[in-house]
């Protein structure tokens, strides 16, 4: 939904008090009692209840001319700026027919000497059907497209570079003093993405990219990112039971963890994540309702340090009773570990550095909170821009529109789907930029009621149009 103006926003103020109460609005599943993380989606209980009490109160609109124009999103990308390389896998229909499918695309970078990564955003093709992707570097280049859907496993000879999924923002590493992070590409290597499209999904068409932002050549003092993966692949979940799954790795080094990226599927409920000795516990992440449409990198507000000899253990809960609404059997079935949907998972990867001394006193939100490729600057806005709501709609809708400029007059227009026009208002002048609205109860000029369908209106002003689409609906 959009929640871009009062009109929009009125509709679900029930719903927004419901999940906000729950805790469901904004998604953020990390425990904030146990591990705080950079970036965190949350609301603090005064501004939970200062919503939840405006709402109560009936949500009144306010003063309008207090509010700050609506911003307008130019494009589908996070980080901003120019890339440095974009791979792009060519334009595949999914061939996910009554089971997931795997499919492998290995892409060359055209990299003629080694260059390392500063930040990087996976932009699925194709949102709806792009289950998860993988993200890993081949330097062998002996490897080919794998588009049998039953492309599982990576070859060893791959190094990993990160994974996608629904929710995740893009992977940035600092980079400047103190600290400098980034991944290396090696010249001349593949770039290997793995798709995971599910069951049901077969003809629709996906072209996913990647978006690499490198440091300038010959930087220094750029100390290297490895990936280390935990996972456990062969396991059973019995119908009808809950039960807790582990999987662990000790450190043989003292490492800097600077993220996470905790990964299970639909009977999945909780996780939690730590570091132990046999004495002391590293809290590292829990999650104590587990979401599986949001997921991603957890990047910590400073590095922490694992030392030499402790254990990474993660423990996953399932529960695979008819009491989750998430299984995806009814009645339930047996869960076996693996790489479908319907399948479970318990896969935890970590992002980390050689642990330096001092690395735990590195305050990483602040060399990310004004890093350019995260702020919205100079954005290009639109003259107009257009949002028509409720729609479908069956007896008013709000036809709002946002200027930049005073205009003499604004006009909107709706036509037919033949391009006749049945119906016109006319705005003489408006003397501010701003949000506008007009409102239409599906009526012509004469005052009939039209017939269910599709319309479509024009909005101009100051020589400029933008246009949209509206469905009449009873």
């Amino acid at each position: 939904m959009s929640l871009m103006n009062y009109t929009e926003t009125y509709v679900y103020k029930n719903l927004i008090s419901s999940y906000v109460s729950a805790g469901l609005m904004p998604p953020w599943p990390p425990d904030t009692t146990y591990h705080r993380f950079f970036n965190e989606r949350i609301l603090t209980v005064y501004q939970k209840n200062q919503i939840i009490n405006w709402i109560d109160s009936g949500a009144a609109k306010g003063d309008t001319t207090l509010a700050p124009i609506a911003p307008t999103y130019v494009n589908k990308y996070k980080l901003h700026g120019t890339p440095d390389l974009i791979i792009k896998m060519p334009a595949f229909a999914s061939n996910a027919t009554t089971a997931d499918a795997y499919n492998c695309f290995v892409l060359p970078s055209g990299l003629t000497q080694d260059r390392i990564i500063r930040a990087y955003e996976v932009v699925p093709g194709n949102s709806a059907i792009v289950h998860h992707a993988t993200i890993a570097m081949d330097t062998m280049g002996v490897l080919t497209n794998n588009t049998s859907g039953a492309c599982y496993v990576m070859p060893d000879s791959v190094v990993p570079i990160g994974v996608y999924a629904p929710g995740a923002a893009p992977v940035i590493y600092p980079g400047k003093a103190p600290l400098k992070m980034g991944f290396r590409l090696k010249a001349n290597c593949k770039i290997l993405l793995q798709l995971h499209y599910p069951a049901g999904s077969a003809g629709k068409i996906d072209s996913t990219e990647v978006r690499f932002f490198f440091y300038p050549l010959n930087t220094k003092g750029i100390r290297e990112v490895q990936n280390v993966v935990l996972k456990k692949t062969e396991f059973n979940i019995p119908s009808d039971t809950i039960e807790t799954l582990t999987v662990s790795g000790t450190v043989p080094r003292a490492i800097s963890l600077y993220s996470l990226f905790p990964h299970q599927h639909k009977v999945g409920v909780s996780l939690y994540d730590c570091a132990y000795n046999g004495i002391d516990t590293i809290p590292l992440i829990r999650i104590n309702k587990w979401n599986f449409r949001w997921q991603g990198y957890y990047t910590y507000p400073k590095l922490v340090k694992i030392p030499a000899g402790y254990t990474i253990r993660a423990l996953h809960k399932y529960n695979n009773t008819a009491n989750n609404p998430n299984n995806p059997f009814s009645p339930p079935q047996v869960i076996h570990g693996g790489y479908n949907t319907y399948n479970e998972m318990l896969t935890n990867t970590y992002q980390y550095v050689s642990y330096q001394p001092g690395d735990d006193t590195i305050n990483i939100t602040n060399l990310l909170a004004g890093d350019t490729l995260l702020s919205v600057a100079n954005i290009d806005m639109p003259a107009m821009s257009t949002k028509a709501f409720p729609n479908p709609f069956d007896k008013l809708v709000h036809i709002g529109y946002t200027i930049n400029t005073p205009s003499e007059q604004v006009s909107v227009v709706v036509y037919n789907i033949y391009g006749n026009k049945v119906k016109e208002f006319v705005r003489q002048k408006v003397y501010a930029e701003g949000y506008y609205e007009t409102t239409w109860d599906g009526r012509d000029d004469n005052g009939n009621q039209l017939p269910i369908g599709v319309y479509i209106y024009t909005i101009s002003a100051n020589k400029v149009s933008c246009s949209g689409k509206l469905v009449i609906a009873r």
